[in-house]
Order: C-alpha cells, then sequence, then structure tokens
C-alpha cells in the first residue's frame, strides 16, 4: 500500500512529482522558506494583525472623544466589510446547498444529513449542559441582587412572546410563503387586545390575539430547507435536470471567486471593526466589575467546548490531530471574532476548509451552510449560563424539571436563531419565558453581549468546521470500503480457483495470498488429479 503524508490531518498519497518536491524544499535557504511562508500564510497574517492594529487605533481614538456622528464615520470601513459579506450570504447558501445536495445520491444524502443532524444536536445538548454546569459552579448571579439595570444605565429590554408561538415561528419559517420575500423578511407573531365581551360588572373583557407579522432579516432556515429539498428534485430529473445544475455549480464557483476577493478586505475591515467597538464602549470597567463572574463563565464555557470537547469528538472520528486541522482555519475565525456573526463568516470558512483542509467541495457546500443556521453550541452555552444567572440574581431556586427545561430549550432554540450580532438574546428570553423567569433583566446580557458574542461565534463556526471534517473522514472511509470490497471479491473468485488446484498443499500455502495469486508454474507436484481434472 503507497505511503501518505499529512497534510492538515488529511493523508496524501506519494508519487514521483511530490517526492521531488518534497526534496526541492529540503534544499530551500531559510530566506526562501521564509518567503513561502509569508506567501501561504499572507491573509492570515493581515487578518490577526488587523485585529490587533484594531485595538490599538481604537484605544487611541478612544481618548479623542468623538461625537456619535464621527463615531459612525471611524466605524464606515467595518460596516463595509459586513455589507460585502452579507451581500455574498444568499447566493452563496442556495446556490452551494442546491449543488451540493444534487451532486449526492438520495442514499449518500440521507446518511450524511442524518450523522450531521445527531452531530448538531449532540454537541449542542453537551454545550448546553457544559453552561449550566459552569454557572452552578461559579454561581454568577450570587450576591449581585441589587445589580439591575438603572444602575448601569441601560435600556430595558422586553420580549412578550409565548413559547409556544416561538416554536410554531420556528416551524412557519421553515416553509415560507413567498420565497423572494424570505431573502430580506422572516415571520414572526405578534399580539393585539381584542374585545371579547363584558364581566357581570360591564368591564369589557379582553383577549390577547395572536397574528402574524413580517420582521426584517433573512429566513435563512426556509431558503436551507428549499434549496436542500430543489438540489434532490433536480438530481431525481436525471438528464433534464443536468443543464440547471451546471448552472448552480458555475453560479457557486463564481460565488467563491468573489469571496476570495472579498476576502483581501478583510484585514482593513476587521481593523475598523474592532477600533470602532472600542470607541463605542461607555464605562467598561462597571460593566466588567458588575458582571465579570457572568462573561467568565461563559468565555470559560466556551474554551473547554471548544478547545477540549469538539477536537476530541472529531478525534473520536477520525483519529487524526484536530489543532492540524484547525490551524488552517485561522482566517474565518478572526472573521468570527471580529463579526460576530456565524452567517459572516460562512464564505471565508468554506474557501478555507476546501483549499486549506482539502475537504470534499461536495460535503462543505452541504455541511457548512446548514451548520451556520442550526449548530450554535457557543450560544447555547452562554444561554444557559445567562437563563442560571438570571434565576440567581432573582433569588429564585432551580428544580430538576426547569434545569432539564433549560437543556432541552436552549439545544432547540439555537436550531433558530438568528446568525448575527446579538441573535441570541432573543432566544434567551424564549428560555426564561419557558421557566417562567422574568425577562426585564435581558438588557444586562445585552450590555455584555459584544464581549460574549466574539468567543460564542467562534465556537459556532469551529463546531460547523469540525463536523465538515468528520463528515468528509466517514465519506473517504465508505469510498475507501467499497474500493476493498470490489477488490476482494475479484480476488476471492481468483483465489478459490487456485485453492482447488491446490487441493493437497500445507495450510499457510493454501491461504497465503501470495501463494494463490501467483501462477500455475508454482503449485505442488503432489496435487490430487481429481482435483485438477475437476478444474479443468
Amino acid at each position: 500500500m503507497a505511503k501518505k503524508s499529512e497534510i492538515n490531518g488529511h493523508g496524501m498519497p506519494h508519487s514521483d512529482s511530490t517526492d521531488q518536491i518534497i526534496e526541492k524544499s529540503e534544499k530551500r535557504t531559510f530566506k526562501d522558506k521564509f518567503i513561502l511562508f509569508l506567501n501561504r500564510n499572507l491573509l492570515v497574517i493581515m487578518t490577526v494583525s488587523g485585529v490587533l492594529v484594531g485595538l490599538g487605533l481604537g484605544m487611541m481614538v478612544r481618548n479623542m472623544n468623538l461625537t456619535r456622528g464621527q463615531m459612525t464615520y471611524f466605524a464606515f470601513p467595518g460596516e463595509m466589510l459586513l455589507r460585502m459579506l452579507k451581500m455574498i450570504i444568499l447566493p452563496l447558501v442556495v446556490c452551494s446547498l442546491v449543488s451540493g445536495a444534487a451532486s449526492l445520491d438520495t442514499r449518500s444524502l440521507g446518511k450524511l444529513g442524518g450523522i450531521a443532524v445527531s452531530y448538531f444536536l449532540v454537541t449542542t445538548l453537551i454545550a448546553s449542559g457544559i453552561g449550566v454546569s459552569l454557572a452552578f459552579i461559579i454561581k454568577p448571579g450570587v450576591g449581585a441582587g441589587a445589580l439591575n439595570t438603572n444602575n448601569l444605565g441601560l435600556e430595558s429590554v422586553s420580549n412578550n412572546k409565548e413559547t409556544t408561538d416561538s416554536f410554531l415561528d420556528l416551524a412557519r419559517n421553515l416553509f415560507p410563503a413567498n420565497l423572494v420575500s424570505a431573502a430580506f423578511r422572516s415571520y414572526a407573531t405578534d399580539y393585539k387586545m381584542v374585545a371579547v365581551g363584558n364581566d357581570t360588572n360591564g368591564t369589557i373583557l379582553y383577549q390577547k390575539v395572536p397574528f402574524g407579522t413580517d420582521s426584517d432579516g433573512m429566513n435563512i432556515l426556509g431558503l436551507v430547507l428549499f434549496a436542500m429539498v430543489f438540489g434532490v428534485a433536480l438530481r431525481k430529473l436525471g438528464a433534464e435536470g443536468e443543464e440547471l445544475i451546471r448552472f448552480f455549480n458555475a453560479f457557486n464557483e463564481a460565488t467563491m471567486v468573489l469571496v476570495s476577493w472579498i476576502m483581501w478586505y478583510v484585514p482593513f475591515g476587521i481593523m475598523f471593526l474592532v477600533g470602532s467597538k472600542i470607541v463605542e464602549m461607555e464605562d467598561v470597567v462597571l460593566l466588567v466589575t458588575s458582571l465579570g463572574k457572568y462573561i467568565f463563565a461563559s468565555i470559560l464555557g466556551h474554551v473547554i467546548h471548544g478547545g477540549i470537547v469538539l477536537p476530541l469528538i472529531y478525534f473520536g472520528f477520525t483519529r487524526k490531530n484536530p489543532f492540524s486541522f484547525l490551524s488552517g482555519l485561522i482566517t474565518p475565525f478572526t472573521t468570527a471574532f471580529a463579526t460576530c456573526s456565524s452567517s459572516a463568516t460562512l464564505p471565508s470558512m468554506m474557501k478555507c476548509v476546501e483549499e486549506n483542509n482539502g475537504v470534499d467541495k461536495r460535503i462543505s457546500r452541504f455541511i457548512l451552510p446548514i451548520g451556520a443556521t442550526v449548530n450554535m453550541d457557543g450560544a447555547a452555552i452562554f444561554q444557559c449560563v445567562a437563563a442560571v444567572f438570571i434565576a440567581q440574581l432573582n433569588n429564585i431556586e432551580l428544580d430538576a424539571g426547569q434545569i432539564f427545561t433549560i437543556l432541552v430549550t436552549a439545544t432547540a432554540s439555537s436550531v433558530g436563531a438568528a446568525g448575527i450580532p446579538a441573535g441570541g438574546i432573543i432566544t434567551i428570553a424564549i428560555i426564561l419565558e419557558a421557566i417562567g423567569l422574568p425577562t426585564n433583566d435581558l438588557s444586562l446580557m445585552l450590555a455584555v453581549d459584544w464581549i460574549v458574542d466574539r468567543t460564542t461565534t467562534v465556537v459556532n463556526v469551529e463546531g460547523d468546521a469540525l463536523g465538515a471534517g468528520i463528515l468528509h473522514h466517514i465519506n473517504q472511509q465508505e469510498i475507501l470500503k467499497q474500493q476493498r470490497q470490489q477488490e476482494g471479491e475479484g480476488c476471492q473468485e481468483l483465489a478459490e480457483v487456485r485453492v482447488e488446484v491446490v487441493a493437497s498443499a500445507p495450510a499457510e500455502e493454501e491461504t497465503s495470498p501470495l501463494v494463490t495469486h501467483h501462477s500455475a508454474s508454482d503449485k505442488p507436484s503432489n496435487a490430487v488429479p481429481e482435483a485438477i481434472e475437476s478444474v479443468l
């Protein structure tokens, strides 16, 4: 069997050309190696430098006491980066899912989809468990009973949506009534008070009646489901659907070219995104001292899940070094840290997973858009910490039933969480409503969300990337297994003939493939004539 070399955790077969390349690389001077390293990692170095320069720039500009209008102008280059990334999300998600679903046969699609959904649910449930456990160990809300919205000068955040309606809206958004409007609007339930009669004292009685409204924001869940089903339908058409499949494949490739161009603007845009956020901070010392234990619990949960749990799951499936896989994804991780948006990170994640880690395009373009929509491990951690924090803040003891409700609700509601900055705050409201806790302290979460949301997004996209790596490995193993079975069937037929020919030979020689696969001249002279005649 041919030897293999490892590149970011993926085996690459040896050949004469690769051996020549290795020999040449050994002869290179230090200067050549350094230039080669710069060429390969220039974008990563620039992106990380952009974050560091942005921190320094923000601290400098912060002392200039800019007005609100001037802050807006200062944040403009960063705003342009976000607009570019959001612009590319719709064609990228739809085209990649249609071409990905159309390129896989129905059996493989069902199997890979089942593994992906199981992986997403299990990792999110583990994340929720980590969040609840850390909140009970660290106790971020104990002793902070005096802390409230008015102390910190924050605006109150309210959410009057029923838990049932939140999950019904999730189901409604899976099937958008209008695909065009789904590109920029999603369904949301609102309420109105309707008079239903009078009581005995003549007082008018009112009932709260839900009705549907359209809220701003892409209905990514409905578009993902439609694109997947449409891709399967195109494959079922056979020859008639090939033209349209080729169109979506070409559209997808063109979109990835646009992504590669946008990536070169990322370092500059990230610098101003981070810098403007530093400038906009008001009294960060008061916030950190007041909510420091909550921030610490959330970030510690992200470190444990992203640095230990997810890599262990990847290693358990693939038996490969997860950190060599993750080392090829520094650019999307930096983008996630700066933008706080899983959806905005999707273009760079797709590019790096395919080019740096060698993941099959059919796998990455099928699983990553789904993961960016439904896999929210980092969000589940901070939502569970926030729910327990608010319970401790209000001196409410949570029983086993309420803890179980937190775990299940956080896992289920993270599916519909918007992949945008501060999208998880609304999901916390669903959890609080489910366990009967007040939602008037949500503004505390929103006050420090810009800190916690950065590590949240990094863990979210890390889970997506490792999921793509696991599915790629499983797919490769299936292909190898099928090839071995086909080779084994052919060898078995040949071996049966050889064994009959050398029926009286010693047992080791009969079962040895080295003997049975050789020519007939190697057969022993004392073979039984009847056996030879029966074969002839």
